[in-house]
Order: C-alpha cells, then sequence, then structure tokens
C-alpha cells in the first residue's frame, strides 16, 4: 500500500510487504491486554518484521489490585487473606512467607508438629500448582488430553487439602505461630492415601506428553533462556533451574523443616521450552516424595500445633525479610514494623514478576507460532506480577 507524498511532513511513502526486494516496514502488534492467550491480564507490545518477533514489551499493571498499599491498613491476621491471593495457584505458600516475617519479628518458635504438617502442606500445594500447568500448557500448544489426566490429580490431592482446611484455592491455614486448628482424625492417613494414588498414575500424563513427537516439535530448541541472562533478570524456580540455575532455598538455606530433609533439586541445563516442561513434571515426583515424608513424622509427633497469642497481634518495631522457594519460585517479604497492630510496610517479592521479565530477552527473533509455546512455559500468574 502506498501514500501519495503531500505537503505533511507527518505523511511519507511506505510499502508495507514481505516479498524480496521491497522496503518494508515494521508492524506493532498487541498481545491482550484482555486475550485468551495470555495467562490473565497481561500485555505483549510486539514489533514484528513479517512473522519474527524483532522487539517485546511485557506490559503490566492491568490487574493491580494494590494489595502491599492494603496491608498498611489491615491487622496481621486479615493480611493472610491479601497475601494467599497474588498468586491463587500458591495460596497457602504466599500465606507461609507473610507468617514466618511476622514470626520472625516476634521471634516465635512454632510448635514442632506445626512446622511439618506446614512442610507437606506446602509441597501439596507445591504439586497442585505444577498440575496446572502440566494440564493447561500442553492445551496451549493444541494437547487437550494431558488436561484431563492433570485435573484428575489435581482433584485428588484438591480433596484432602479441603478437607484439612475448609478452602480449595485460598486455604487460609495458616495463622501467626502455627495454624489454624489440629487436621481432622485420621487425615494424615488419607493424605499418605492420596499422594500414594497420584504417584502410581502420574506416568500416565508423563508417557502422555514428555516425548509426544508433537509436543517435541514445538518446544525443543525454542524460547531458549541461557544461565546468564536468567540470572541477570532475577528469574528463579523452576524457569531458572531449567535454564542450569541450580538454586532452590529450601536446600540453600532451608525453612520450615526443609533442614532435615533431603532435598532434591530438579534442574536442567538447556533453558528451552521442553527443559522448563521436564522440570515442573519431575519436581511433581520430589514433592509428592517430601510430602509423604513430612506426613510420616508428622505422625510420630504429638503437641500443640500453633502458639497463644494476645487478641492483638502486634510486632516489635523493626524489620526482617523471609524469603521462601514458592512453587513458581522465590518469594520474599519485606517487613517493616513502627510497634503497631499493622506494618507500617509489607512489600512483596514475587516470582512471577522477576520471571516475566525475561520476555522481552526471549521473545527477540521468535516466530509468531513460537510465541505461545515461549509464553506459557515461563509459567506464571499475573496476580503475582502486579499484587
Amino acid at each position: 500500500m502506498s501514500e501519495p507524498a503531500s505537503e505533511s511532513s507527518e505523511l511519507r511513502e511506505v510499502t508495507v510487504g514481505t516479498q524480496a526486494g521491497l522496503d518494508t516496514a515494521d508492524m506493532v502488534l498487541n498481545i491482550g491486554p484482555q486475550h485468551p492467550s495470555t495467562h490473565g491480564v497481561l500485555r505483549l507490545k510486539l514489533r514484528l518484521d513479517g512473522e519474527r518477533v524483532v522487539d517485546c514489551e511485557p506490559i503490566v499493571g492491568y490487574m493491580h489490585r494494590g494489595a502491599e498499599k492494603l496491608f498498611e491498613v489491615r491487622d496481621y491476621r486479615q493480611i493472610i487473606v491479601l497475601a494467599n491471593r497474588h498468586d491463587w495457584l500458591s495460596a497457602f505458600s504466599n500465606e507461609l512467607g507473610v507468617v514466618l516475617a511476622v514470626e520472625r519479628l516476634m521471634g516465635l518458635e512454632v510448635p514442632e508438629r506445626a512446622v511439618w504438617l506446614r512442610t507437606a502442606l506446602a509441597e501439596l500445594n507445591r504439586v497442585l500448582n505444577h498440575l496446572m500447568f502440566l494440564g493447561s500448557y500442553p492445551l496451549e500448544i493444541g494437547a487437550i488430553t494431558p488436561m484431563f489426566y492433570a485435573f484428575r490429580e489435581r482433584e485428588v490431592l484438591q480433596a484432602v487439602m479441603e478437607e484439612v482446611s475448609g478452602g480449595r484455592m485460598h486455604f487460609m491455614f495458616n495463622r501467626v505461630g502455627g495454624l489454624k486448628e489440629e487436621v481432622p482424625y485420621g487425615w494424615t492417613g488419607r493424605a499418605r492415601d492420596a499422594i500414594d494414588a497420584v504417584r502410581r498414575r502420574m506416568p500416565d500424563l508423563d508417557h502422555l506428553i514428555r516425548r509426544n513427537e508433537i509436543f517435541l516439535a514445538r518446544t525443543v530448541g525454542v524460547g531458549v533462556l541461557s544461565a546468564e541472562d536468567a540470572a541477570a533478570f532475577g528469574a528463579s524456580g523452576p524457569v531458572a533451574r531449567a535454564s542450569g540455575l541450580d538454586l532452590d532455598l529450601r536446600r540453600d538455606e532451608p525453612y520450615l523443616a526443609y533442614g532435615e530433609l533431603s532435598v532434591p533439586v530438579v534442574t536442567r541445563t538447556t533453558g528451552d521450552c521442553h527443559a522448563r516442561f521436564e522440570v515442573l513434571l519431575d519436581q511433581v515426583y520430589a514433592s509428592l516424595d517430601l510430602a509423604r515424608t513430612c506426613l510420616d513424622r508428622v505422625d510420630r509427633i504429638t503437641g500443640p500445633v500453633n502458639v497463644r497469642l494476645p487478641k492483638v497481634v502486634k510486632a516489635p518495631e523493626g524489620h526482617t525479610y523471609a524469603w521462601t522457594e514458592n512453587p513458581l519460585g522465590i518469594n520474599g517479604y519485606y517487613l517493616v514494623s513502627r510497634g503497631e497492630k499493622t506494618p507500617w510496610r509489607l512489600k512483596l517479592r514475587t516470582a512471577s514478576y522477576a520471571n516475566v521479565q525475561a520476555l522481552s530477552t526471549l521473545l527477540q527473533g521468535c516466530l509468531v507460532p513460537d510465541l505461545i509455546a515461549i509464553l506459557g512455559s515461563m509459567f506464571f500468574v499475573v496476580g503475582d506480577i502486579d499484587k
């Protein structure tokens, strides 16, 4: 298409096309901010040369709910309600980071039984998170069957999580000083049965997708993130470990009962979409084993699961930083208190926010058909970006 020259300096003759020998102009394409191919309300501003991505700018903030500001006018019990929602697939782990920060500032020692129960539930939450992506990621690139297998296993584990906490997504089971209440009678046995059932049937999902020819063609060598780039962007969790960054806080800076466990850290070196998927898949096996070990230990421990606290919980004046290995990566909680019942400041460092920044480098040079495969393999939750 050609435009005739005019007296206006803003108009010029431009030829847009893809045939050899023609001058071409890059196209700017918006993916989002509301689009079924994105994980929530994310906007990608792409500059294309034909079907090749020249530049990508992730634009976040469309879901921003001001959680960090709301923390400043909520007491420490109310904060847990808000905190477990920013990554809605990792609610238990989100709660955990907040209460660990408050307990550290207060100098609270949590009962041993609560520590081991928290660890078991955190690993079950990790499995639930990963199963969601193990089902949805193949769906995004054309394979519907894995979703049915992944959700079959999710429902088995959701049943035991719902029994113990009353919630399916937002568990609200952590409290400052321990857990909300003792688990139901016989629950640890039922949880072990659920873990064994999922462990036994995971090969159904594994064999269906891991070595599938079409899935391999869409993911191997696509969206390669180098270890250097992963470190530069502050990526963590499965995304970083798939690029060869051997970092896991459960092993490297243990919290809860992880210091007494042998935590297997699943890594790959290729850093492509398939490596990220494999890390997620193999982590499910590891987390199921860890959860079962914790439940075996719980059965040998008696005592309370929480510490009796005053009606109004006030953290002493000071500041602390607690970080945890959430299912999608490292989450940090920087708490500043002035001795009141509400925090003066509670800053979240979320895993998805750092991981998504790598898209600006990762999508450069890729083809539009590969864009969704790369985007999905970053395993992020948009609420975890916008908080």
